[in-house]
C-alpha cells in the first residue's frame, strides 16, 4: 500500500485522507483508532481523526460528518462503532457519503455488495477473504460456516464467499446443535465477541479457522484481550489458525488503507 499511496501522490499531487471519528471510550474502539492512525501514517497518507466526548449530540455528529463530506482533502470517513445509545448508528452511516465511506456500510454500498457491483466493501470481511487466499485455502465448493450474524462482519463476508462459490452457512443464537453445524465447516469463522465460545470439540480436523472476535478479561491486575476461539484447543485440530489478536485485526486496517486509497483514486477520476 505504501507503494501505491506514493505512485498515487506522484500522479495527482494528491495525499489519501482518512478521517477517524470516535465517539465515547469503548476499549477495543480506542485500540482499533490508534494502530489505524499509526498505520496510516506508515502508508503515507494523512490521518486526521476526531475523538468526541460520549454525550454529544447527534446533530452534532451528523454536523462534523458534513464537513468532512465536502472537506477534499478527505477521501474517506469512518465512524467507529458502537455509538452511544442515544445516537442512530444507521443514520450517521446514511450520512457519509458512498463515495467516501471506507467503512462499507452506507446502504448503497450493502446493496452494490449483495448485487455483485462494484463499491467498497467493509474492511474485516475484505481482510478474512485476504488471509484466506494468502494461505491457499480453496473456497470454490467447500463448507464455509459464519458464527455470528452482525452487519459488520457476518453478513458481508457471506456475500464475500459466496462470490468464490463457497458453500455458506450462516449461524447465530439461535442456530440449533451449533457445535454440529461448526464441525461441518472446512472453513470456520467466529465473529460472535463471546470469550472463548469455540472449543476444540467444534472444530473440524484440518478445517482453516479464522477468529474475528474481541473481547477483554482482567488477569493479574491487567486487561487482556482475546478471541472467541480458545486457541490452544484449536491448535490441536485445526488446519490453520488465524487467531485474535493477531490475525484479522491487522488485516482489517489494511483493508481499510485500501478503501481509502480506492476512494481517493475515484475521487480523482483514476
Amino acid at each position: 500500500l505504501k507503494g501505491e499511496v506514493t505512485q498515487f501522490l506522484q500522479e495527482t499531487a494528491m495525499q489519501p485522507g482518512l478521517a477517524v471519528i470516535l465517539v465515547g471510550d469503548n476499549p477495543a474502539s480506542q485500540v482499533y483508532v490508534r494502530n489505524t492512525g499509526k498505520a496510516c501514517v506508515e502508508a503515507g497518507m494523512r490521518s486526521d481523526q476526531h475523538v468526541l466526548p460520549a454525550d454529544i449530540t447527534q446533530e452534532d455528529l451528523l454536523n462534523l460528518v458534513d464537513r468532512l463530506n465536502a472537506d477534499p482533502a478527505i477521501h474517506g470517513i469512518l465512524v467507529q462503532l458502537p455509538l452511544p445509545p442515544h445516537i442512530n448508528p444507521l443514520t450517521v452511516q446514511e450520512r457519509v457519503w458512498p463515495v467516501k465511506d471506507v467503512d462499507g456500510f452506507h446502504p448503497l454500498n450493502v446493496g452494490y455488495l449483495s448485487m455483485g457491483r462494484e463499491g467498497l466493501v467493509p474492511c474485516t470481511p475484505l481482510g478474512v477473504m485476504e488471509i484466506l487466499k494468502d494461505a491457499q485455502i480453496p473456497l470454490l465448493g467447500r463448507q464455509a460456516v459464519i458464527v455470528g450474524r452482525s452487519n459488520i462482519v457476518g453478513k458481508p463476508l457471506a456475500q464475500l464467499l459466496l462470490r468464490e462459490h463457497a458453500t455458506v452457512t450462516l449461524c447465530h443464537s439461535r442456530t440449533r446443535d451449533l457445535p454440529a453445524v461448526c464441525r461441518g465447516a472446512d472453513i470456520l469463522i467466529a465473529a460472535t465477541g463471546q470469550k472463548r465460545m469455540v472449543r476444540g470439540s467444534w472444530i473440524k480436523p484440518g478445517a482453516a479457522v479464522i477468529d474475528v472476535g474481541i473481547s477483554f478479561e482482567e488477569q493479574n491486575g491487567k486487561v487482556k484481550q482475546g478471541g472467541d476461539v480458545d486457541t490452544d484447543a484449536a491448535l490441536e485440530v485445526a488446519g490453520c489458525l488465524s487467531p485474535s489478536p493477531g490475525g484479522p485485526g491487522p488485516m482489517t486496517i489494511a483493508m481499510l488503507l485500501r478503501n481509502t486509497l480506492l476512494a481517493a483514486r475515484r475521487q480523482a477520476g483514476k
